[in-house]
């Protein structure tokens, strides 16, 4: 479970990470003073509960929180202030709940225990991402049909990039390399990208990609996923690398060949 924890103030960050630490031993706890610096964190991995200062300077707590929405629309965002009032502003957000400055441990494990949404330690992961052999990808054990079928591509890629934000210029280098109008193959990925969207929201699965403008990236904490699961677990893992990757895709080939060196070097050990 992963907590975002964002305030100006020093003493209610070292009051809150403290009672965090003690309440959610397991948890990976991440806490900053800049909202910049947090929402910069949040691009690149997934959040799944936010306590967040309304009076932060840089950007206010509820814009912080829209941010945060828009990159996971299952975020539990929990709002600090000084100000009895301010709950009502956190409620039109759909926050999980709101805390005073003065809160108590009892107060924030009962935010924890009452959460609006169910959180990626407690949420099964429903999509799985199979690159070993042929790229496919699941949701609930069924196969995904997209309206195009490059849509499944940019999928494939993003899953390929585990996790770095990848660029429409980079989305269009992989997909068409030197062929066609530039301009034109920008209109086909915006559509391509409305599809990956509106497919995902339909399965309830937004989640899954975290957006910026001009790209997008895999959030690699909230999918099932062969290759990430060998890379991280090796020999233990319950995929094998049999020499085969997302065969259908030219550009994997850079991968590919990186696999095949980590299969050598495990077969030596």
């Amino acid at each position: 479970m992963t907590i975002l924890s964002v305030t100006n103030d020093e003493i209610l960050m070292n009051k809150l990470s403290h009672t965090l630490s003690q309440l959610t031993p397991e948890s990976d706890l991440h806490c900053f003073d800049s909202s910049p610096s947090a929402l910069a964190m949040a691009r690149t991995q997934g959040i799944d509960i936010a306590f967040l200062d309304m009076d932060l300077k840089e950007l206010h707590g509820l814009d912080l929180g829209q941010y945060l929405k828009d990159l996971y629309p299952l975020v539990n965002l929990i709002f600090l202030t000084g100000r009895k009032t301010d709950a009502f502003e956190a409620l039109r957000l759909r926050a999980s709940g709101c805390l005073l400055y003065s809160f108590s441990e009892e107060d924030v494990n009962m935010e924890l225990t009452q959460l609006r949404y169910p959180t990626g330690k407690n949420l099964p992961k429903r999509a799985f991402a199979q690159t070993f052999g042929n790229f496919e990808f699941f949701v609930d054990g069924r196969p995904v049909t997209f309206k195009y079928s490059r849509t499944r591509e940019v999928l494939a890629l993003l899953v390929n990039n585990r996790g770095a934000q990848t660029s429409n210029g980079e989305i269009i280098a992989s997909l068409w390399e030197d062929e066609g109008d530039p301009n034109k193959k920008g209109s086909y990925l915006r559509n391509l990208r409305q599809d990956l969207n509106n497919t995902l929201t339909k399965l309830n699965l937004t989640d899954i990609i975290i957006k910026q403008r001009g790209s997008l990236a895999i959030a690699p904490d909230r999918i099932e996923c062969d290759l990430f699961d060998w890379l991280e677990k090796k020999k233990a893992s319950r995929y094998h690398y049999l020499g085969d990757y997302m065969n259908q895709y030219s550009w994997a080939e850079y991968l590919h060949a990186e696999l095949d060196e980590i299969s050598w070097s495990l077969e030596d050990q």
